[in-house]
C-alpha cells in the first residue's frame, strides 16, 4: 500500500471559499501556492485542510504535479490557475521570497460532511495537524472520504 497515497494541505478559509467559487464556475485545474519550495512531489489526491477556526478537511482533488522555481516564472506560466485576483495579491501573499510552490492539482471536489479533526486525528493518528502538511495512505484517503 503506497504510504504516500494522499496529502492534506492547510489552507485559509478566506483561499478555500476562492477555491470553490472558481471549481464552481468551472475551473477543473487549479494551483495551490506554498511559499517556498516544499510540498508534496507526489499523490494521488490532495485534501484541503481549513484552519483555524474550522478545523477540517473540506474537500479534496487529483494531484497533477508540483512545480517549484522562482516566484515570478511560476506566476506567468501558472498564475491562472491560483486563486489570487492579481499578481500583486500574489506578491503579497508570497512576502517577499525568491522561491515558491505551485501544487497543481484537477477535479476539486467538496466534502458532503466536512471531516473534523477529532475523526481526522483518529483516522491519520495526530493530535494536531502540522504546518508542512501530511501524506496520508491510501487506506486513510479511503475513510476520509
Amino acid at each position: 500500500m503506497s504510504e504516500r497515497y494522499g496529502y492534506i494541505l492547510l489552507t485559509d478559509e478566506k483561499w478555500w471559499n476562492r477555491r470553490y467559487s472558481q471549481n464552481k464556475a468551472g475551473k477543473k485545474l487549479q494551483a495551490f501556492v506554498r511559499k517556498g519550495t516544499v510540498g508534496p512531489k507526489n499523490a494521488e489526491l490532495v485534501f484541503f485542510y481549513v484552519k483555524h477556526p474550522v478545523k477540517e478537511i473540506r474537500g479534496f482533488g487529483e494531484f497533477v504535479e508540483r512545480v517549484k522555481g522562482h516566484v515570478d516564472e511560476l506566476w506567468d506560466k501558472y498564475g491562472h490557475e491560483t486563486v489570487f485576483e492579481s499578481r500583486k495579491e500574489y506578491v503579497d501573499f508570497v512576502q517577499g521570497r525568491t522561491k515558491a510552490t505551485f501544487i497543481r492539482f484537477k477535479n476539486l471536489r467538496l466534502l458532503s460532511t466536512p471531516i473534523s479533526l477529532n475523526v481526522i486525528s483518529q483516522v491519520v493518528g495526530i493530535g494536531r495537524m502540522p504546518r508542512g502538511g501530511r501524506y496520508i495512505n491510501k487506506e486513510m484517503a479511503r475513510e476520509l472520504i
